[in-house]
């Protein structure tokens, strides 16, 4: 099987403390917070952001597979447009897994079987009626894993499925909202299914429930992944936590953003074992290699729960959601997204490749055909901006322009290495929280949905940072 050589996560900034929800509509809301992607991001924009960290100019990708139950196309391939915004090239197949959160483990399950490098990209929205379970419990967020021939950071050494055709979780197309059956009904026959296929993988892979050093179970049937945990045997230490309590159950994208937490802390000979419930069982056993010590992600895990901001209203969650439609500005209302021009300036507008000029150096976004400094004329290399990190020279708050979440604050960013560039800035608590001077990084994102076409380009935000020698603290 194909080994894992890198990998990384994303969740994101803001989340919902659930409290808000019983204070808004009565009841208890419990407690804790769940993740909540903003209103310019969407499963798509997520994964991009999961992957951008193990994606560099000279990594060689064959294939990109992305897996959620929240495609923000159908009828269109979804993994497009990540393969575009990273850059890609044309020669890499791109595909999507659609639908349940069982798509994940045919993602992991293809990606392992694959001779080639393949990119498993997931990433979920997790969507309920006002004050239901699934609203209170859900969360957002993404992860992804690189696959590739060597020993890389994790090699997968046995799998093993228990297929059930259980009327347990369901959404017909159209619903935003999932139905469930009665909670005792399904729990014995996923914790059956858990059981014969974790037996099963470890006895593909060689190793004993006590070599077990990290179990990881989870599933949207929290219940049952709970009594899984104990079922399995294994010793309570190794058991991984869940997370749901900071940023809940996010679904098709958990087991991923699970895993990676682990490999952020993993050693050289570990042995990680990995549950997913959904439709039956999936079992994966993995073996920790020692080129983790050298590929772990630049930001870990817990410094990505930890950076969250709680502040978010309720009224502003269900708007984000579409679930509370309000006024927006309209000065004027946004133009559909043309084809013509996107397919012109995919290159740039998805992957922010811009220009550099080969005589002196100069560099322009967009690209250009002639360089403004010394006058050469198509002299020019690629320039790639993604990824770049800069510093905000000037910014307005524009309250009249359309936003999903107004008001609009745009800036000059000076780029790191040179350019400067014009961005919105996202993921701010409010106008006042934007200052000259400050440090920003570029991120993927959607600036607005119309005619149902989903206008997607890059915007600022600000710097997630660890500090040299933190332990993963937020400086």
């Amino acid at each position: 099987m194909a080994s894992i050589i890198g990998y990384g996560s994303y969740v994101p900034y803001w989340r919902l403390q659930r409290k808000a929800i019983g204070g808004a509509l009565g009841g208890r809301g419990g407690s804790g917070t769940r993740a909540v992607a903003s209103y310019d991001e969407d499963t798509t924009s997520m994964a991009v952001e999961a992957a951008r960290p193990i994606i560099g100019p000279e990594t060689t990708v064959d294939s990109v597979i992305f897996a959620t139950t929240a495609p923000a196309y159908l009828d269109k391939t979804n993994a497009n447009a990540i393969h575009a915004a990273l850059a890609l090239p044309a020669s890499t197949f791109a595909s999507d897994a659609i639908g349940s959160v069982r798509s994940t483990a045919a993602a992991f399950r293809a990606a392992a079987a694959n001779s080639e490098s393949t990119l498993v990209a997931i990433a979920d929205q997790r969507i309920g009626l006002p004050n239901s379970a699934d609203e209170r419990d859900g969360g957002d967020g993404a992860a992804a894993f690189l696959f590739g021939p060597g020993d890389g950071i994790a090699e997968i050494i046995g799998t093993a499925s228990s297929s059930v055709e259980l009327l347990d979780r369901w959404r017909i197309p159209g619903d935003i909202a999932s139905r469930t059956w009665e909670e005792r009904f399904a729990e014995p026959v996923f914790v059956s299914a858990a059981t014969d296929a974790f037996a099963d993988a470890l006895k593909k892979a060689n190793v004993t429930p006590d070599e077990i050093d990290k179990l990881i179970v989870t599933g949207v049937h929290t219940r049952a992944a709970k009594t899984a945990r104990k079922a399995l045997g294994i010793r309570p230490e190794a058991v991984v936590p869940d997370l749901v309590d900071v940023i809940g159950n996010t679904g098709a994208a958990h087991p991923g953003i699970l895993l990676a937490g682990v490999l952020d802390e993993a050693t050289p000979g570990q042995v990680i074992g990995l549950v997913v419930l959904g439709d039956g069982a999936d079992a994966f056993v993995l073996r920790v290699r020692e080129g983790i010590t050298s590929a772990r992600q630049p930001l870990p895990l817990a410094t990505q729960v930890a950076a969250g901001n709680d502040t978010l209203r309720y009224a502003d969650f269900l708007t984000w959601r579409g679930q509370l439609r309000r006024e927006p500005p309209r000065r004027p209302d946004p133009d559909t997204p043309m084809a013509p021009p996107a397919l012109r300036s995919t290159r740039w507008k998805f992957g922010l490749v811009g220009s550099r000029c080969t005589s002196c150096d100069e560099r322009f976004a967009p690209p250009q055909r002639v360089c403004l400094n010394c006058g050469a004329v198509d002299e020019m290399a690629e320039q790639p901006f993604a990824g770049a990190k800069g510093v905000v020279r000037t910014f307005t708050v524009d309250r009249l322009s359309y936003s999903p979440s107004p008001p609009l604050v745009a800036a000059v960013i000076d780029i790191e290495g040179g350019g400067r560039l014009e961005f919105e800035v996202t993921d701010l608590v409010g106008p006042e929280s934007v200052a000259v001077g400050d440090e920003v990084e570029l991120t993927f994102r959607r600036l607005y949905t119309v005619d149902g076409v989903h206008n997607y380009f890059w915007k600022a935000r600000p710097q997630r940072t660890v500090t040299a020698g933190s332990g993963g603290e937020d400086s």
